[in-house]
C-alpha cells in the first residue's frame, strides 16, 4: 500500500458556552485542520490538529496549513502502514514544527490500524481500559460563575476539574478559594495558570494554597521559574507548556521538577512522538494527563486511544474536546458519560468525517 494523496480541510469549532477563557486569552471558536491521507488501496486515514489560538503557544492554524505545503509532498509514495517511517520522512522534510505534522501522523496511524483490522489502541500497546477518565475545564470567569459551572459539571458526572486562572493574582486567589470551598472530598481539582503568574506571584499562591485540596498547574512561563517555585509548594505540581520535548521531561525528572505532566499529542508531532513520550514517562515513573491543545471528534478519538493504551497507574485524566463545541465534524467520536469517554473499538480511530460539515478541501496534494 502506498500514499497517493493528501487532502486538507479547515473548520471552525464554536464553543457551546460562548467562549473559552484562560489567563489573558479568550476565544469563541478554534480553527481546526482536518487531514485526509489517501492510498492506492482505496483506504483513507483521518487526522486533526487544532492549535489553541495564535496567542497560546508557538503554533497557529495558518502556520500549520503552510507547513503542510512542505510535508505533504514528502510522504507521497510511502507505505502508510509504517508510521515511524512516515514520521521520520516528515522530520527530514521540515525541522521542528511538530504541530504541523500531528494531523498527518494521526491519519497514518488510522490507516495502519485499519489495515491490521484493529483499533489504534491495539497498535499503541493494547487497551488497558474501555473508558477513559476525563477532567472538565472550568473556564476563567468571576468566582461565583466558576462555582456554578463546577456544580453543573458535577451533575453531569464529572469528578475531576481544571479551573483556569492566571489573569490577575488578586482575583485568581478569590477564584481558587471559592472553587475549592465547593469541592467535595472525592473530587480532584487543578488550578491551571497556563504560564500566567510571575515567579513572585506563584510564590504567594504557594503560601495561600498550602492547606487547600488542589493541584497547581504550570504556574510560570519558564521551566526555571517553575523549578524555583517547586520547593515552596506543599501541593502537587503539574507541568504542561514547558514539557515540550523528551529532553525537557528527562531534565524535569532529574530535577524533581514536577509530580505529573500534561502530554499533548500535537506538541510531539502526533501519535508517533506522543507514544514514545508516553513510554518514556512510564519508564521514568511520571504520571500523565493525556490530551491535546484542542480539536473535534477526530483529535479526541486519538486522545482516547493513546489514553486507553497507557499502563495502569500512569494515566491521570484526559480531555474530550469535542464535548466542548457545538459543531460535530465526524461520526463515531468517543461517547462522554459520567465523567468518562468511551474508546472506539472499530478498526482505526473509529471515526468518519462529516463531509457536508467540512465542505470542500482547501488544498490537495498528489
Amino acid at each position: 500500500m502506498r500514499i497517493t494523496g493528501v487532502r486538507v480541510y479547515a473548520v471552525d469549532l464554536p464553543l457551546k458556552e460562548g467562549s473559552y477563557s484562560w489567563g489573558t486569552q479568550s476565544y469563541s471558536a478554534f480553527d481546526s485542520t482536518v487531514v485526509v491521507v489517501e492510498t492506492d488501496a482505496g483506504m483513507e486515514g483521518y487526522g486533526e490538529a487544532c492549535p489553541l489560538g495564535p496567542g497560546y503557544m508557538p503554533s497557529f492554524a495558518g502556520g500549520l496549513r503552510a507547513g503542510l505545503e512542505v510535508i505533504a509532498p514528502a510522504i507521497i509514495g510511502l507505505d502508510p502502514t509504517q508510521p515511524e517511517v512516515v514520521s521520520s520522512a516528515m522530520d527530514h522534510a521540515l525541522k521542528g514544527h511538530p504541530y504541523v505534522k500531528s494531523g498527518v501522523d494521526i491519519a497514518i496511524w488510522d490507516i495502519a490500524a485499519k489495515a491490521a483490522d484493529v483499533p489504534v489502541s491495539s497498535l499503541l500497546g493494547g487497551a488497558f481500559r474501555n473508558a477513559v477518565k476525563l477532567f472538565r475545564v472550568i473556564s476563567r470567569a468571576e468566582p461565583r460563575e466558576m462555582v456554578e459551572r463546577l456544580l453543573e459539571y458535577r451533575a453531569e458526572g464529572f469528578t475531576q476539574f481544571q479551573m483556569k486562572v492566571g489573569e490577575r493574582l488578586d482575583i485568581d486567589l478569590q477564584r481558587i478559594a471559592a472553587v475549592t470551598d465547593a469541592l467535595q472530598s472525592s473530587e480532584t481539582l487543578a488550578a491551571d495558570a497556563n504560564t500566567g503568574w510571575r515567579q513572585h506571584e506563584a510564590m504567594r499562591v504557594a503560601d495561600v494554597v498550602k492547606d487547600m485540596p488542589l493541584y497547581i498547574e504550570q504556574p510560570c512561563l519558564t521551566y526555571d521559574e517553575c523549578l524555583a517555585v517547586r520547593p515552596h509548594l506543599a501541593r502537587p505540581l503539574i507541568l504542561d507548556e514547558v514539557m515540550d520535548s523528551r529532553a525537557a521531561i528527562r531534565r524535569g525528572a532529574y530535577d524533581g521538577a514536577m509530580d505529573l505532566i500534561n502530554l499533548k499529542i500535537s506538541r510531539f508531532g502526533g501519535l508517533s512522538g506522543a507514544r514514545r513520550t508516553r513510554d518514556l514517562c512510564v519508564d521514568l515513573g511520571i504520571v500523565m494527563t493525556i490530551e491535546d491543545t484542542w480539536g473535534g471528534e477526530i483529535a479526541t478519538a486519538a486522545i482516547a486511544h493513546l489514553a486507553a493504551s497507557t499502563p495502569e497507574g500512569f494515566h491521570f485524566q484526559s480531555s474530550a474536546f469535542h464535548d466542548y463545541h457545538s459543531r460535530a465534524i465526524a461520526e463515531g467520536g468517543p461517547v462522554v458519560k459520567n465523567g468518562h469517554m468511551s474508546v472506539p473499538t472499530q478498526p482505526g480511530l473509529g471515526v468518519t468525517p462529516t463531509w457536508d460539515v467540512l465542505g470542500e478541501p482547501i488544498r490537495t496534494f498528489s
